[in-house]
């Protein structure tokens, strides 16, 4: 399949700020990706700093323990040459008592020009937009969205081989089955997915214990033409990538008990050799941290069908590109690759 000259990339974001993928559409997404894999290529160089941000100062509001987003984001941001500011709630005033409002007011006293968010509520990010004049980008929010994940997610998969597709790297995803298998009720990973996958062309399948699925699916689905099963098998027959999801323990609260145990979530759910074996063109994505022998046995997080570490290089590629777009600038060029 050759790619469609009809899908063109915008050549600027209509949006000001990157809140989740639900109203960016496909030409905005191509953009980022293709902005994303020219950052890809000065990752790979000797001297890996652009001067992209030089004087741009981004803050990076953590409210949630993060390991892998965290880091991304500040290395994306020191690959940019921006200013960084790091901040943590359990070393902050948060934990004296002071509100996120209060929170986004000092940091709009210091002048900065973008901030990075990780909350555990829902719409936190929307919230900042309004108590500070920066940019805001949402770095995942209680269990709405997850936008960069969803876009690493669809950098990785555009660099894979599928059998019978030459267009992927082109983005454009038409014809593309991409199973999305776990705790979908908790996942913002999913929702953004859901997203910015349909956006691309891509059909896509969810599947996981009905326990673990939305009350209000349809609603959250958006109109979006999505398969739902219950059925592993169901879900792996004809898929071409499958994105295993952490069971979200601590989204749970009151719920723990949505499936009897994690033995039986991995016989049921849980991607094992078999199933590689059975589907040998099958690749196997987990935003992480994985679980091991739950979501995906061992051998499977460890074989050569496994692009979980692409994904967390390519997650610094695409967070440079969200920066550097929402900063201002036009798409990624040599000419920005000196010093």
């Amino acid at each position: 399949m050759t790619p469609d000259p009809t899908l063109e990339a915008a050549s600027t974001l209509r949006h000001r700020h990157l809140l989740g993928l639900a109203d960016y559409d496909a030409d905005e997404l191509r953009l980022i990706l293709q902005t994303a894999r020219a950052f890809r290529d000065v990752l790979d160089r000797p001297i890996k700093r652009v001067p992209s941000l030089r004087g741009v100062t981004c803050c990076n509001l953590f409210f949630e323990n993060s390991t892998r987003t965290r880091l991304s984001f500040e290395l994306a941001e020191k690959r940019l040459s921006a200013d960084v500011m790091n901040f943590s709630a359990s070393n902050s005033s948060v934990s004296k008592g002071e509100t996120l409002k209060d929170t986004a007011r000092n940091i709009e006293a210091m002048k900065v020009d973008l901030a990075v968010i990780r909350h555990r509520s829902a719409g936190a990010a929307h919230f900042l937009t309004r108590c500070i004049e920066g940019v805001v980008v949402n770095a995942g929010d209680g269990q709405h969205e997850h936008p960069t994940q969803a876009l690493l997610d669809a950098l990785t998969i555009s660099n894979l081989h599928v059998p019978g597709r030459s267009a992927l790297d082109a983005y454009d995803f038409r014809g593309l089955n991409v199973t999305i298998l776990g705790d979908i009720a908790h996942s913002r990973v999913a929702r953004s997915n859901v997203y910015g996958l349909t956006a691309l062309g891509a059909r896509v399948t969810l599947c996981g214990p009905r326990t673990m699925m939305p009350v209000d699916l349809e609603a959250a689905l958006d109109g979006r033409d999505v398969v739902v099963t219950d059925r592993l098998d169901e879900a792996l027959d004809g898929c071409d990538v499958a994105m295993a999801l952490r069971i979200q323990l601590e989204r749970q609260g009151d719920e723990i008990g949505l499936t009897p145990s994690l033995r039986e979530y991995h016989t049921l759910y849980g991607i094992r050799p078999e199933h590689l074996e059975a589907s040998p063109d099958l690749w196997v994505m987990h935003p992480g941290p994985v679980n091991r022998g739950v979501e995906l046995a061992g051998e499977v997080v460890d074989s050569d069908r496994s692009v979980i570490l692409d994904q967390v290089t390519n997650g610094v590629a695409v967070r440079m590109a969200v920066l550097y777009l929402l900063a201002g600038a036009d798409t990624f060029t040599d000419a920005d690759a000196g010093s």
